[in-house]
C-alpha cells in the first residue's frame, strides 16, 4: 500500500475560478445538468452505452469488464453520489472532483490516481479566458471522468477510436487513457500560447511606431492570462514527479513513460508561458520607452521654438521701451529695419539648429 501525498485527500478550493464561466454555464446558473455515459471494454472490443440509472449502472459492473464512465455535468451532487455507489468510489475522493474550482493537482492515494484540471479556453474576445474543471479519477478497473462543462459529447475524438477497436480491454488500457486524456487537456496549452504570442508580436511592432494608450491595456490582460496559464501548469511539475517516484501500481511501464513525457511536456509549458510573461514586460518597457521619445520630441519642438523666440523677444522689448531720445526713434525705415534684423537672426538661429540635427524627428516610423 502506497502512502497517499500530504492533503492529498482534502478538498483545496481556488479563492476565484482561474478565468471566467463558459457560456453553457451561465445558461445552466453556474451548474450544467449532469448527464453519464460509458465506455464497457468487452472481449469484442469497448462499447460506448448511455447511463441513466443506478440499476444501469450495477449492470455494467456486474459485467466484470473495466469501464470508463464520463461524468458531464456537476449539477445534481447527490445524484452523482448514487450513481458511483455501485462502482465503491471511496467518499474521501469524491469532494475534490465535485467541488469547484480546484487547485491543479495530481495525487497518488493508493489504489486510487486522482488529477484535477481546468480546461482553458479562448471567449469570442480573445483576450478573456474561459476555463471549466475536469478532474480524472483511475481506480483498479475504473476510470472516472468529472467534466464541468462538456462541449458536446466529451473527448469526441477517443471515443471515436475506442468505438473502432477490437481488441480485449484490461487496467493497462484504462491507465493509457488517462494519460491520453491528461495529455489532451495540456496541449490544447499549445496554440493558446501561440495564438498570444502572435498577438504580443503584433503588439510590440505596433508599440514601437505607434504607441496608443489601448496597447498598454491589451499588454496587461495577456500578461493576466499568462498568469492564468502558468498558476495552472506551477504545481503539476512538483506533482508529476512525485508520482513518479511513487511508482503507482495501476501505472503500466507505458503509461510511466507517457506521464514521464508529460511531466517535459509541462516544463516546456511553463518556460513558454514564462517567456511570453517577459514579452509582455518588453512591451510595456518599449511603449514607456516610446512614449517618453515622443515627449522629448515636444520638448525639443518647445526648446526649439523658445531659443529661436527668446532673441526676437529681446529685440522687441529693447524697442518697445518708451525713452524718449532712442537713436532709432525717429527713423523713416527704422520699422521695417528691425523687422529685417529679427528675420536674419531667427533664419541664422534655425539654420545653427538644423546643422546640430534638432530638427529630425525621432518618432518617425522606418
Amino acid at each position: 500500500m502506497l502512502r497517499s501525498t500530504p492533503g492529498a485527500l482534502s478538498s483545496r478550493l481556488l479563492e476565484e475560478r482561474p478565468a471566467s464561466l463558459p457560456g453553457q454555464l451561465f445558461v445552466h446558473g453556474g451548474r450544467q445538468l449532469s448527464r453519464f455515459c460509458a465506455v464497457l471494454f468487452e472481449p469484442e472490443g469497448p462499447r460506448l452505452l448511455q447511463v441513466d440509472t443506478v440499476a444501469c449502472m450495477q449492470r455494467l459492473v456486474d459485467s466484470g469488464h473495466p469501464i470508463w464512465l464520463r461524468v458531464m455535468g456537476l449539477s445534481d451532487g447527490d445524484h452523482i453520489r448514487a450513481m458511483l455507489e455501485p462502482l465503491q468510489v471511496p467518499p474521501v475522493l469524491l469532494p475534490p472532483t465535485l467541488e469547484v474550482p480546484q487547485r491543479p493537482r495530481v495525487d497518488c492515494l493508493g489504489d486510487a490516481l486522482l488529477v484535477v484540471l481546468h480546461r482553458l479556453g479562448f471567449a469570442r474576445d480573445p483576450l478573456h479566458l474561459l476555463s471549466a474543471q475536469v478532474g480524472f479519477l483511475l481506480l483498479p478497473q475504473r476510470l472516472i471522468t468529472f467534466e464541468e462543462a462538456p462541449s458536446g459529447e466529451g473527448f469526441p475524438q477517443l471515443t471515436a477510436w475506442l468505438e473502432h477497436q477490437h481488441v480485449c480491454g484490461d487496467d493497462h488500457d484504462l491507465d493509457d487513457i488517462l494519460h491520453y486524456l491528461v495529455d489532451e487537456v495540456l496541449d490544447a496549452l499549445f496554440p493558446m500560447l501561440e495564438h498570444i504570442s502572435n498577438r504580443l508580436d503584433d503588439l510590440e511592432e505596433a508599440v514601437l511606431r505607434d504607441p496608443r494608450p489601448g496597447q498598454l491595456s491589451r499588454a496587461f490582460s495577456h500578461r493576466s492570462n499568462l498568469r492564468t496559464i502558468r498558476s495552472q501548469v506551477w504545481p503539476l511539475r512538483h506533482q508529476i514527479r512525485v508520482l513518479l517516484r511513487q511508482r503507482q501500481q495501476l501505472l503500466g511501464p507505458e503509461a510511466l513513460s507517457g506521464f514521464q513525457d508529460m511531466g517535459e511536456l509541462v516544463e516546456l509549458l511553463f518556460d513558454s508561458t514564462e517567456l511570453l510573461r517577459h514579452q509582455c514586460d518588453a512591451i510595456t518597457q518599449a511603449y514607456a520607452a516610446s512614449v517618453g521619445n515622443r515627449m522629448n520630441q515636444v520638448m525639443k519642438t518647445l526648446a526649439i521654438l523658445t531659443s529661436i523666440f527668446a532673441p526676437l523677444t529681446f529685440i522687441a522689448g529693447i524697442y518697445g521701451m518708451n525713452f524718449e531720445h532712442m537713436p532709432e526713434l525717429r527713423w523713416r525705415y527704422g520699422y521695417a529695419l528691425v523687422l529685417l534684423v529679427m528675420l536674419v537672426v531667427a533664419l541664422l538661429q534655425a539654420w545653427l539648429l538644423a546643422r546640430r540635427g534638432w530638427f529630425e524627428d525621432w518618432t518617425t516610423p522606418r
